[in-house]
């Protein structure tokens, strides 16, 4: 699912279907005060978006059917982001506390090459270059805001949202867990040449050349 931001007003629609039963367009108007079409957009978005999904009703008698609204899973995620950011860290520092850098090195191994085998799995080329140019696209699948670039003959990765900005902590553990990924499905080593978190407007990474 690509990334989206949802406005208050589709927000306040999204609490009213959390957890509730499914909802037709006048329930939500009575509920919010707002009229039919502004309620109709935010719906729309909201379906767009993968937040919200429609199923249709069949009364008895010959009438039309309703179209009721309900939340999907994914707009739980809505609700918990805050919370997220705050697991992630709080993850990391009971590693140390229970294992050191070691223990963290190896859960960052572990982890890159079970997520590097999601992809590897979806990708047949064996020339690296190729191998992230396809990578690339499975990320824009996933959602994701990244794109290949081709200037001067170097193929470089241009990373503009990390999907892993949730478990990022002050060690930059998820930023390492990142290459190592990409370099596990490259299948050669992937360096890091700007990092958004240096003040860089994106992370970018390249293939290491033989001579480097």
């Amino acid at each position: 699912m690509a990334e989206a931001t949802v406005n208050a007003a589709g927000m306040r629609i999204v609490k009213l279907l959390l957890g509730n039963t499914s909802r037709t367009v006048a329930d939500l108007m009575n509920e919010t005060g707002v009229t039919r079409t502004a309620v109709t957009a935010q719906l729309n978005e909201l379906m767009e978006a993968g937040f919200v999904e429609r199923k249709s009703e069949h009364l008895s008698g010959r009438g039309r059917p309703h179209n009721r609204y309900s939340a999907t899973d994914a707009a739980l995620l809505l609700l918990f982001t805050s919370h997220e950011r705050m697991v992630g860290p709080a993850i990391w520092k009971a590693i140390d506390a229970i294992g050191g850098e070691e223990l963290r090195n190896q859960i960052l191994e572990h982890v890159s090459k079970t997520l590097a085998e999601h992809y590897c799995q979806n990708i047949h080329s064996q020339d690296p270059e190729e191998r992230l140019r396809a990578m690339t696209d499975l990320l824009v699948g996933e959602g994701v805001l990244v794109e290949i670039d081709e200037t001067n003959g170097q193929v470089t990765m241009h990373k503009r949202s990390c999907p892993f900005i949730g478990m990022f902590d002050e060690e930059r553990s998820v930023c390492r867990m990142d290459k190592m990924i990409m370099t596990h499905v490259v299948g050669k080593p992937v360096q890091r040449i700007s990092c958004r978190h240096d003040g860089d407007p994106c992370c970018v990474f390249q293939i290491v050349s033989s001579d480097e």
